[in-house]
């Protein structure tokens, strides 16, 4: 028994049709049994009955068929486009009616470029009175972050004195880096920061009601979020983050060196210990391969460790990735 032929439109052209096309177009032509495994050729246009015999089936060329297809697959997607804008057109003022803030449109997902960035962020800052969140990753010694210039200061500056407050995540590398601690000495104010060994990408949340997070890998566009849903799940991120960091401003802490082994040292070990090569580990602690080296040498010295794979097995032994 022939199983039942599926139900299927032009644009999904089934197995058994695509095997009758083809011996169609090889014989140049079938015989009528063959369409009962595939009525669709037919009703398609790509089957048709010979002129000068109607007991078999010639095919349509692939070129003229596939035009044809293709003119009925685009007459249905308009067709479609023209009910979706009878159902926008339909919704448009009962979704205005229905809204407390009828009559303006809320963007909750956007896309922009650096400019519209920067501007985006100033804005924001402008209107707040709250809180700013920022997560600063490590972008190299020669390119402090893109908040640090007289102008952004002067921003912050004035938020502050409208009684904001700053908090920022920075990474360990930070520490150490002038520019930033002179940023942090110019500012008067509620502003805190502190670092981590490891944060995630750029974010900044203002006034928990904007959020600001890179679109691409170079940094180029970023997604500006409204979505409360959103904010909220950041604002929770950034906060389990915060209590897990060492202050850096105004009272730098310096996490203590347990049986020798620094705190740099045991982020390297647990590094190593998940399988990671040298280059994501510097990478991931921003620094540079030949620092994250030095640092791989000084724990194995301190372990005993003669090789690599010794060394992971001496970290595991040594329970330094309890005490942090």
């Amino acid at each position: 028994m022939t199983p039942a032929h599926p139900l299927h439109g032009p644009e999904e052209m089934c197995s058994a049709g695509m095997r009758v096309y083809r011996q169609a177009l090889q014989d140049g032509h079938v015989e009528p049994s063959a369409t009962d495994a595939a009525p669709c050729l037919v009703d398609f246009g790509l089957l048709h009955p010979a002129l000068d015999d109607h007991n078999r089936f010639e095919p349509a060329s692939p070129l003229a068929a596939l035009h044809s297809l293709l003119r009925a697959s685009g007459q249905r997607i308009a067709d479609e486009r023209r009910r979706e804008d009878q159902l926008v057109e339909a919704f448009g003022p009962l979704m205005q009616e229905a809204s407390p803030t009828a009559g303006r449109v809320t963007t909750l997902l956007t896309v922009t470029g650096k400019d519209q960035i920067s501007r985006a962020i100033a804005e924001a800052l402008s209107d707040a009175t709250e809180q700013a969140l920022t997560i600063q990753p490590y972008q190299g010694p020669n390119s402090p972050p893109r908040q640090d210039n007289a102008r952004s200061l002067e921003r912050d500056q004035a938020f502050l004195d409208r009684g904001g407050r700053i908090r920022t995540l920075y990474q360990h590398t930070y520490r150490h880096a002038p520019h930033v601690l002179a940023r942090y000495e110019q500012l008067t104010g509620d502003v805190e920061a502190r670092t981590l060994d490891e944060v995630t990408d750029r974010l900044i949340i203002v006034d928990r009601t904007v959020a600001f997070i890179p679109a691409s890998t170079d940094r180029s566009l970023a997604l500006e979020i409204r979505h409360p849903a959103l904010i909220a799940y950041f604002v929770n991120a950034f906060d389990r983050l915060w209590h897990l960091a060492t202050p850096m401003h105004p009272q730098a802490v310096h996490p203590p060196t347990l049986n020798g082994i620094t705190p740099r040292q045991r982020a390297i070990a647990a590094l190593l210990v998940e399988g990671h090569t040298d280059t994501d580990i510097a990478d991931r602690l921003g620094m540079n391969v030949r620092t994250a080296r030095v640092h791989i040498a000084k724990l194995a010295t301190t372990l005993g460790s003669e090789s690599r794979a010794q060394l992971g097995y001496l970290i595991g032994q040594s329970g330094i990735l309890d005490q942090g």
